[in-house]
């Protein structure tokens, strides 16, 4: 079935362009909606390209919210904004479902490489960021959102990426679940500090959502995980689908939300998230590299200083009240990482 979906979308990508071509561009977005869904699914029947899938998938999602906006702002008086938080809690239960004790192991076994990778999470990105928010030209509040996302605790996806760059699965696990356990301190401090002259930011207001939407969640699930050891085996494997369907949700409903200002200012933004995710993941290997690190080990800490957690910072957003403004860099920025992810991970993957 896969292979026939695969097979298939070139013919809807050039139904997409003979469409936009007689009828225009708003005629033709539910095909060029279509393709990008036929080609995800379509990457699941080759081995070397399962890794895109989701990606790929996602820019479907991102094709459906700028074409038909309307259909994911509002159902019946009721804002599609507020499933965000939800949506954003049940990830973080998914991820603590998936933890054990054991997972922080690493801590005792590698203390340099998390003490390194954890400085280099809250250090890196954070100050990328607000140097591109600074030089961006943008509105404040659209500009507060780079420096938002960049102060974010790595998101899970990267520990999907580290096993296919043939990195240390366990650091990363281990740097992704400790940034998080530290961003309902770290994330408000350096908002205050780096985005405070483009945004007023509650310190103690930011501290107590931050840790309702992950410490709350998590810890629920790393106890669900102790008392269901070895019990439920059908929970483990459907996290993760949930989660990725959380992740496409939450996507999908920021980006309706940000359609105008996206085609306002798209490309801008596109260009300043694409080079703070690969800074990111250059100055975060390069880092590891020059002060000693093993190959494995610095292809870890690259990509998860690289990858943010963009729905925590959407999250923020929202509580915040600007989601169409500071939530349009995060939007940007989780599409884009996962694809950029994928590239680099298999890149890696065939190199020693």
């Amino acid at each position: 079935m896969f292979k026939l979906i695969l097979r298939a979308s070139p013919l809807v990508f050039l139904s997409w362009i003979l469409v936009w071509w007689l009828n225009g561009l708003e005629d033709s977005g539910w095909i060029l909606v279509a393709f990008w869904l036929f080609l995800g699914l379509g990457f699941q029947a080759k081995e070397e390209l399962k890794p895109f899938s989701f990606p790929v998938a996602i820019l479907g999602v991102v094709a459906l919210a700028m074409f038909f906006p309307q259909y994911f702002q509002e159902v019946n008086g009721f804002k599609l904004t507020g499933l965000i938080n939800p949506l954003i809690q049940m990830i973080m239960f998914g991820m603590g479902a998936t933890l054990s004790w054991k997972d922080f192991a690493a801590v005792a076994k590698s203390p340099k490489s998390v003490a390194i990778g954890v400085l280099s999470q809250f250090l890196i990105m954070p100050l990328v960021g607000f140097g591109l928010a600074k030089v961006s030209g943008l509105a404040p509040e659209v500009a507060a959102g780079i420096i938002l996302v960049g102060c974010a605790p790595g998101g899970t996806a990267s520990n999907v990426m580290a096993f296919l760059a043939k990195a240390n699965v366990a650091l990363s696990v281990t740097l992704t679940s400790i940034s998080t356990l530290l961003a309902p301190f770290m994330m408000p401090v350096l908002m205050k500090v780096l985005a405070g002259q483009f945004i007023e930011i509650d310190l103690l207001k930011m501290m107590w959502d931050i840790f309702k939407i992950i410490l709350l969640p998590v810890g629920a699930g790393l106890v669900i995980n102790q008392l269901l050891k070895g019990k439920s085996n059908v929970v483990e494997k459907l996290l993760p689908l949930v989660s990725m369907l959380g992740i496409a949700l939450i996507i999908l409903v920021i980006t309706a939300v940000g359609r105008d200002a996206l085609l306002e200012i798209g490309s801008i933004l596109i260009l300043l998230v694409l080079l703070h995710n690969l800074l990111g993941y250059g100055i975060g290997y390069g880092f590891s590299k020059v002060i000693g690190m093993s190959e494995q080990d610095s292809r870890t800490i690259g990509i998860e200083v690289g990858m943010q957690n963009a729905g925590l910072a959407s999250g923020l957003s929202n509580i915040l009240g600007k989601i169409a403004t500071v939530g349009l860099a995060p939007a940007v920025f989780g599409p884009i990482q996962n694809v950029t992810g994928s590239i680099l991970a298999t890149f890696w993957s065939r190199k020693k």
